[in-house]
């Protein structure tokens, strides 16, 4: 889920910044520091919305940036558990499929690809289903639900499931919905 937070922290402004204006420096500093980084309490920083308060800097010596208590608001990402999620599969092997949510990469393996017996076809990075002949590639838009999730220092995982009514690929849900409403 998408959030904006707000974070109080020390930011290191470099002396390559100081004919900037404080607030600019600050900033920028944040944005180098802190974007496009996993912090596993808060989730992924995309962006640093607005510097809200700087303290008083100081200098250490034989550094030569000043250091300044900020808060700033910052918007993030962090996959809730039970969130249903949007995704494109980005990558098939035999063991699941790797699905790009918001600026993660989540598994869905392949016990949890769809209600049916997978097979895995290796030349192509396919998994079709024996029974619905339903197929999963690469490409492939799909909506699922976040089963497990741990941010971590340098190794994320989350994992995804299809296995429930109205998740899966979005071409097998439309199929569903055709064969529901033909029924009736």
């Amino acid at each position: 889920m998408f959030k904006t937070v707000e974070v109080k922290n020390e930011v290191r402004v470099p002396p390559t910044k100081f004919d900037l204006e404080l607030e600019e420096a600050v900033k920028q500093a944040l944005e180098e520091s802190i974007e496009g980084k996993i912090n596993p309490d808060i989730g992924v920083f995309l962006s640093v919305t607005a510097v809200t308060k700087i303290g008083e800097g100081k200098i250490i010596p034989e550094d030569g940036a000043v250091y300044y208590p900020v808060e700033y608001k910052a918007l993030i990402y962090r996959p809730d558990m039970n969130e249903i999620v949007i995704g494109e599969v980005v990558d098939i092997t035999e063991f699941g499929a790797f699905t790009r949510i918001g600026p993660l990469d989540a598994l869905i393996h392949v016990s949890q690809i769809m209600d049916d017996k997978v097979a895995y076809d290796v030349k192509n990075s396919v998994f079709t289903g024996k029974k619905t002949g339903y197929k999963l590639k690469e490409g492939d838009i799909v909506r699922a639900r976040v089963v497990g999730v741990s941010l971590g220092k340098g190794r994320s995982k989350i994992m995804l499931t299809m296995r429930q009514p109205t998740l899966g690929a979005l071409d097998w849900i439309e199929k569903d919905k055709k064969r529901r409403r033909e029924k009736k």
